[in-house]
């Protein structure tokens, strides 16, 4: 991505104090298929949710992270379920540590997976790309093999009031 030069920007405001990923939450028809899939697909535990949460759901952890599925209401409409995998649309991606034997194992559990490559310079990058029970796409890929270049920041966006 080609930016601009930036003429005399103010200094952006420092950072807010993140430290990492904490969870992702998912709306789900079946809270039940949602976990028995991210516990045998994807090696999450379920864990303990708060006493004080009133309405339907699991909490699912693993890899540094949690997984929070929310039992979609009922008269709640689902969202519309794409039947194509779009590697270019929203999605959760997983760094993985063995392609051929991931790519192996969901080929065993019969998911249809959609596998795309990215190239720079020598690096190749595998991507696989499949649905959750609820149609949102995971990705599964080697990215890390890919240099982490820090670009000039742009200037910031306008401060926004909420």
């Amino acid at each position: 991505m080609d930016l601009p030069a930036q003429e005399q920007q103010p200094e952006p405001e420092p950072a807010l104090p993140l430290v990492r990923l904490n969870h992702v939450a998912f709306s789900c028809t079946s809270v039940e298929d949602s976990v028995d899939f991210y516990r045998c697909v994807l090696g999450f535990q379920l864990i303990q949710r708060p006493a004080s949460l009133d309405f339907g759901g699991a909490w699912m952890h693993r890899y540094g992270m949690g997984i929070h599925l929310l039992q979609r209401s009922a008269g709640c409409d689902a969202p519309p379920r794409s039947p194509a995998i779009n590697p270019k649309g929203n999605h959760i991606s997983f760094q993985c540590s063995d392609m051929a034997l991931t790519k192996a194992r969901l080929r065993d559990m019969n998911l249809e997976v959609v596998t795309t490559r990215v190239r720079d310079g020598e690096t190749t990058v595998e991507q696989l790309f499949f649905h959750d029970p609820d149609g949102n796409v995971i990705e599964i890929c080697n990215c890390e093999d890919l240099p982490v270049v820090p670009l000039a920041p742009p200037a910031c966006l306008a401060k926004h009031t909420v």
